[in-house]
């Protein structure tokens, strides 16, 4: 069994001290950065853009994972790259032509991820499951941390998890949203390979023995 990663979503840092949550994070027992690009019009929110990601980039030691939650990222795949992304994951539904966009993210040197809203089924992503590295199973709504796990995920994993196998792929399971110590360890034994936790990370009294409790319990 491969190493199962925690990916902090750097969402839920304090904004006014980035600089040390990234540091943090560099010092933690996690794997990943998880940093959530929205553009206020695939989703509502509007968090923040490429200044912002350069900016953490300059500071983080650890795996980049962009989760672009815009319109029409076709625009942005070789900024998102000059950037320092190292996975750049887009949304199934915002994008028309998934295929031709999962090959022009390998082509700038990135992981191709495909992130699907919890209505979306995983077996959509069936066809092209091979030219997918992660697919990002969002157990939220997207737009806003701090939401309530949606418990119909884990039959998505399984669902996911067999698509995989039944196709010899490498691709990566990753979960978004309302991550804790309560459901980690049944999300990793229905096949999620990356957990993304941000409010459970960034809202606890001692975020480093979060992160090594959590990292813990699913390995």
């Amino acid at each position: 069994m491969s190493q199962k990663r925690i990916a902090p979503s750097i969402l839920a840092a304090d904004f006014a001290n980035l600089q040390r949550d990234i540091e943090l994070v560099n010092n933690s027992d996690a794997d990943w950065f998880h940093i959530d690009i929205m553009d206020g019009v695939f989703v509502p929110n509007i968090s923040f853009g490429m200044p912002v990601l350069k900016a953490i980039n300059k500071h983080a030691n650890k795996t980049i994972d962009v989760h672009l939650m815009i319109v029409d990222p076709d625009r942005y795949i070789k900024t998102f790259a000059e950037l320092g992304s190292n996975v750049l994951t887009v949304h199934y539904e915002a994008c028309t032509h998934l295929h031709r966009t999962l090959q022009a993210i390998k082509a700038e040197g990135m992981k191709a991820g495909v992130a699907i809203n919890p209505h979306t089924p995983v077996d959509l992503l069936e066809d092209i499951i091979n030219d997918i590295d992660v697919v990002c199973i969002m157990s939220v709504n997207p737009g806003f941390g701090g939401q309530s796990f949606i418990e119909n995920t884990y039959k998505k994993v399984t669902r996911l998890k067999e698509i995989i196998l039944n196709n010899n792929a490498e691709t990566l399971i990753e979960i978004d949203g309302g991550v804790t110590n309560k459901n980690a360890k049944e999300l990793v034994n229905a096949g999620a390979d990356v957990l993304v936790a941000g409010s459970y990370v960034f809202g606890s009294s001692d975020p480093l023995k979060t992160i090594k409790d959590l990292k813990a319990q699913v390995n």
